[in-house]
């Protein structure tokens, strides 16, 4: 079975970075380009660290490509505390290729415009700016995506920057909201699954063996600095559901977006939009699927 095309839309960011390497690791994905957005950390270093991780895998093919800098409307927000000011936990990769002129959004449509129509799928890692502009300037090629998977939100868990507030949407929810109402075939992932999909201390281990296996041990390591003794694998969860969705529940529910009281909570409301949402979770076929795209 010939490989579906995907653009990785990313804020490295460690489980981000974890998520790339998976994508190129595991073979079952042709890599189209990664086009970066400020999400975890400002656009410079999520760009340089989206550079250095293709350039890890061998992979200087694969366009780089650098995306929005802010939210459409909104001041940024940054998850330094989490992933060190380098984005990565300290972890030193090399440097990669420089990134291609064009900006995300407008890279995005020339390879939507190129490619057959429903041929390309959107892997949606971190606040959806660079979806919102290319929508705002080039409807015609968005309607071109094949399927958006979008890690963001929460349901029923407590959130991560509000009360009810993932980080992802809370960082652009006007973005969000406007990916949301577009019709795109979408897909969340929220923290209601990725919080269940942990990585603890002996899973971490046997990572080692492969060159980009050792890579992502030593950026799983970064994540327990804080003395947890598990972290959750949120963004890997868009790469193993885009493989094998059957490994989650999926509820169609009708969602709307808090603009104003907690910025990019998830409200389920006929107000909204149906959506697609993982609502359960095969935890270790989960963890066994990553695990295969590390290992030799």
């Amino acid at each position: 079975m010939t490989n579906r095309s995907v653009i990785i839309d990313t804020d490295p960011g460690l489980d981000d970075a974890i998520a790339v390497l998976f994508a190129f690791g595991s073979e079952r994905f042709n890599v189209l380009g990664l086009t970066t957005v400020a999400g975890n950390i400002g656009i410079e270093r999520t760009t340089a660290n989206a550079a250095s991780l293709a350039t890890l895998m061998g992979r200087g093919d694969v366009a780089i490509a650098r995306g929005a800098n802010a939210p459409l409307v909104r001041n940024a927000i940054d998850e330094v505390a989490i992933h060190g000011n380098d984005g990565l936990g300290g972890v030193t990769l090399a440097s990669g290729q420089n990134p291609v002129t064009a900006p995300a959004h407008l890279w995005m449509a020339e390879q939507l415009r190129a490619a057959p129509a429903g041929s390309i799928d959107i892997l949606a890692l971190g606040p959806l700016t660079n979806l919102a502009l290319l929508i705002q300037h080039d409807p015609e090629a968005a309607r071109r995506i094949g399927r958006v998977i979008a890690m963001g939100g929460a349901i029923v868990e407590k959130g991560n920057v509000g009360p009810r507030s993932e980080f992802n949407f809370a960082v652009d929810p006007e973005a969000a909201e406007m990916v949301f109402g577009f019709g795109f075939d979408l897909t969340l992932i929220p923290l209601d699954v990725t919080r269940k999909v942990r990585a603890d201390e002996g899973y971490v281990a046997s990572f080692n063996g492969t060159p980009h296996g050792d890579v992502a041990a030593k950026l799983l390591e970064a994540y327990f600095l804080d003395g947890r003794q598990s972290r959750p694998l949120h963004d890997p969860c868009v790469m193993l559901y885009a493989l094998e969705p059957e490994i989650f529940g999926i509820e169609e529910l009708t969602i709307a977006l808090d603009l104003t009281d907690d910025p990019g909570a998830l409200v389920v409301s006929n107000a909204g939009v149906p959506l697609k949402v993982a609502m359960t979770v095969d935890v270790q076929k989960t963890l066994d699927l990553l695990h295969s795209g590390f290992v030799s």
